[in-house]
């Protein structure tokens, strides 16, 4: 029996479609409504189409303050105004899948805890709201905390290669098809919005860090995924940093070290991140990777909400890639 309920706001996006999806199946939350001004009336499936056979659920315009947990799937700048405009109640929680709350933001008394698992699990379960944090910067941190955390992270550099689904559902130049296949190309180079939460974390983590991160986005020919390549100074030899990093996660069900060479097939469709290292001339190479609608997104929204409900923070995400 179902004993929690969630509603979303922002359900015709692809972070929205996704949450749906993967509430639909939670064991334990009954999705209740899914918010859509412009599509309200309309059947889940006319814009999600893989959820016919799924759902008789429509989208509504209106707000049921009768449910355990929101979920804002709204662009940039959208969250706060939404916020602001509607009256929430104190009972609900909010997981906020903008960018609106991430560096410590506050509005109509809601503070926010920066959700990211791994680094903030005590402070999560104890949150009423979260702010989700960003897919680069989740597959980022997700290779660099074991680091901070044992005080070794020096200037780092790293490379990210995302899915045509980070941009969004609008359809832009960059996102169509035609341009995006069989292409390449940089963007926001070294001046990504995510940096400003990395550089947070890793400070509140180790202190002395003095926040030198250097990232090159990239736009691969593919729908879902990011592949981060970070690197640094490192005088662990490979066996240390990889018994480090072992150390680390032990306990955390959805980021797992490889020994052996990863591939991006291995995480789409699921909430999990890999990492693998290697060790050339005195750097460290840590390579991490995540599909950027699941853990860098909904996923990890509802392994927030799992955590704040009291539920196992598993529930609902036991799943598999797919790989061929």
């Amino acid at each position: 029996m179902k004993t929690r309920k969630a509603g979303i706001i922002g359900g015709a996006g692809y972070t929205g479609g996704e949450a749906i999806r993967l509430l639909l199946n939670h064991p334990d939350v009954e999705l209740a409504f899914v918010h859509s001004r412009s599509n309200a009336g309309n059947p889940l499936h006319a814009v999600h189409g893989d959820l016919l056979g799924e759902t008789d659920l429509l989208f509504t315009g209106e707000i049921d303050n009768s449910v355990d947990v929101i979920f804002l799937c709204l662009g940039h700048g959208e969250s706060k105004k939404f916020l602001e405009a509607n009256d929430i109640a104190a009972s609900v929680k909010v997981v906020d899948l903008s960018q609106d709350f991430r560096l410590g933001e506050s509005v109509k008394g809601r503070e926010f805890v920066y959700g990211l698992p791994e680094a903030n699990r005590d402070a999560i379960r104890s949150a009423s709201n979260i702010a989700n944090p960003g897919c680069f910067a989740t597959a980022i941190q997700l290779g660099l905390l074991p680091l901070a955390k044992a005080g070794l992270l020096t200037e780092v550099h790293t490379t990210g290669i995302t899915g045509s689904t980070g941009a969004g559902q609008s359809l832009q130049a960059t996102s169509h098809f035609t341009w995006r296949a069989n292409n390449i190309s940089t963007y926001k180079v070294l001046q990504h919005q995510h940096l400003k939460e990395i550089r947070r974390t890793l400070q509140a983590i180790q202190p002395a860090f003095g926040g030198g991160v250097h990232f090159v986005p990239v736009r691969g020919d593919f729908p879902r995924g990011i592949w981060i390549t970070s690197y640094l100074d490192c005088n662990l030899s490979l066996d240390e940093a990889y018994a480090l990093y072992e150390a680390y996660y032990e306990g955390h069900p959805f980021t797992h070290v490889s020994r052996k060479q990863i591939d991006l097939k291995q995480v789409v469709n699921t909430n999990k991140v890999l990492v693998q290292l290697e060790k050339q001339d005195g750097k460290l190479v840590i390579h991490s990777i995540e599909d950027n609608l699941v853990k860098g997104a909904s996923g990890q929204a509802v392994q927030n909400m799992n955590l704040m409900l009291g539920l196992e923070e598993t529930a609902g995400l036991k799943l598999k890639s797919i790989v061929f």
